[in-house]
């Protein structure tokens, strides 16, 4: 494993860049890397064959032992390691109570015709999803669930912000996960006989409850701002509710695709 002098100053280079990969999404495109922080994401995405290309590692935060899984989990690979001082990780960490561990790794790529399908696949379908916190909650209920994949039409974040990927506690690298258009989820759903249900407010909708999700399925969800679009609603084979039974007519989206999930999941054991 190559090893390299501490780093002490925030003007160093790498630390300049981690920065840039952290706030930019462009900028994670254009190197095809994006970061994951603390030492239970990397075992997780390490677990899902996750390729580490540096490590940047605060000793005084991360400690001896947690060091010595650190380089267990990499053994054996090319990763750079970069010890870093306290005051500088300090400046690069996106969030509180750190344990000491940044890793860049390369986020896989996977498009709709490379995804393998089984006879009944559950998918979860989110449109124009923007916020992350929302969509690494989904990956983890996808997770829970072991639900085929998570699907994106039309994202207004990418699928490896750095948030996601600690909101999924690492599960944004467990679960499939793929960007796409409408048009072309609608049109692939189609080809491979795959029932669409929207979670939308309509007069035609029916509760959840009252659906057969054993058969192919995917569960289209929308914006907790605007729901899903006209288009894609319409596009749909059936809208499905939640029935609320208080002052509030909606749940936030990450809890609501749980709640569908985890029913397709109950009907498919029953």
């Amino acid at each position: 494993m190559p090893l390299f002098d501490p780093i002490t100053s925030p003007q160093n280079p790498r630390i300049k860049n981690l920065l840039k990969l952290q706030q930019k999404s462009a900028e994670r495109r254009a190197q095809g890397l994006t970061i994951i922080e603390g030492l239970r994401e990397l075992t997780i995405a390490r677990g899902a064959g996750i390729e580490v290309t540096a490590l940047f590692v605060c000793p005084d935060l991360a400690g001896a032992a947690r060091q010595q899984e650190l380089r267990q989990l990499v053994a054996g690979s090319a990763t750079e390691w970069f010890e870093v001082s306290k005051a500088v990780f300090e400046k690069v960490a996106y969030r509180e109570g750190s344990d000491g561990v940044l890793a860049l790794v390369k986020p896989p790529v996977l498009t709709l015709e490379q995804l393998p399908l089984p006879a009944a696949p559950l998918l979860l379908v989110l449109e124009a999803v923007e916020k992350p916190g929302n969509l690494g909650a989904i990956l983890r209920t996808a997770d829970a669930a072991q639900a085929t994949a998570v699907i994106v039409c039309d994202p207004r974040t990418d699928l490896f912000n750095p948030n996601a990927i600690r909101s999924s506690i690492g599960c944004s690298f467990t679960v499939p996960t793929i960007a796409t258009t409408r048009a072309e989820l609608l049109a692939w759903c189609r080809k491979h006989g795959i029932r669409t249900y929207a979670a939308a407010l309509t007069e035609l909708a029916v509760p959840y409850t009252t659906c057969n999700f054993r058969g192919p399925t995917a569960l289209v969800m929308g914006t907790e701002a605007d729901g899903l679009t006209p288009e894609l609603r319409q596009a749909c084979d059936q809208t499905i509710i939640i029935p609320m039974r208080g002052a509030i007519d909606s749940l936030n989206v990450s809890t609501a695709t749980a709640i569908l999930t985890f029913e397709a999941v109950r009907q498919r054991e029953a």
